[in-house]
């Protein structure tokens, strides 16, 4: 009896996995259409906000991303390039955790965008911060993918998703500026 409980749960966690797989994989091949946006949010950096009296020109005054968050990003931008997802250009947030995740993760040169700076921090500035990044995503077409490395306020701002540090929520630009993004998958961190 007990080996064939055991053996029922080691077949459904195989199920399970077979399955997890499978969604990752459709969510990547997702991102591969050219007119695709990757809103990242950055990886591990303990804690919320910033410390009190941060500069956005001294690294040393915020939250950075640990370790293990230096290596979720190298290892994101290997699976961009396993999965073949063409980068077109990539943006991040002029926060150094933001700027270090998108380096790391070596997709090709990064421009800084202040559209993409922390809603969260920057609460009296959410509007025009949201608005701004609608602009900059509704304009991509491609080719490739626009990716996009940000906070987890931004992107739940524009999506309504509230992203785990290091996942992707794959949208198509906006016709209707105002509207929440159209979300096409989400890509959890690992996967």
């Amino acid at each position: 009896m007990r080996r064939n409980i055991l053996t029922l749960a080691f077949a459904a966690a195989a199920l399970m996995s077979f399955q997890f797989a499978a969604v990752a994989s459709s969510a990547w091949n997702e991102l591969k259409a050219d007119g695709r946006v990757a809103l990242i949010r950055h990886a591990d950096a303990p804690g919320v906000g910033d410390p009190a009296g941060w500069k956005i020109d001294d690294c040393s005054t915020q939250r950075n991303l640990t370790e293990r968050g230096r290596a979720q990003s190298r290892a994101l931008g290997e699976r961009f390039r396993q999965n073949g997802v063409r980068v077109g250009k990539l943006i991040s947030s002029q926060w150094c955790r933001c700027l270090d995740m998108a380096r790391l993760m070596n997709l090709g040169p990064v421009e800084q965008a202040a559209a993409f700076n922390n809603a969260f921090v920057l609460s009296e500035r959410r509007a025009a911060l949201t608005a701004a990044a609608r602009n900059v995503i509704s304009g991509w077409s491609g080719p490739g993918v626009l990716a996009v490395v940000t906070h987890g306020d931004n992107i739940a701002l524009l999506t309504g998703v509230h992203p785990a540090q290091g996942e992707i929520v794959v949208v198509q630009a906006a016709a209707k500026l105002s509207d929440k993004l159209p979300v096409i998958a989400r890509i959890l961190p690992g996967s």
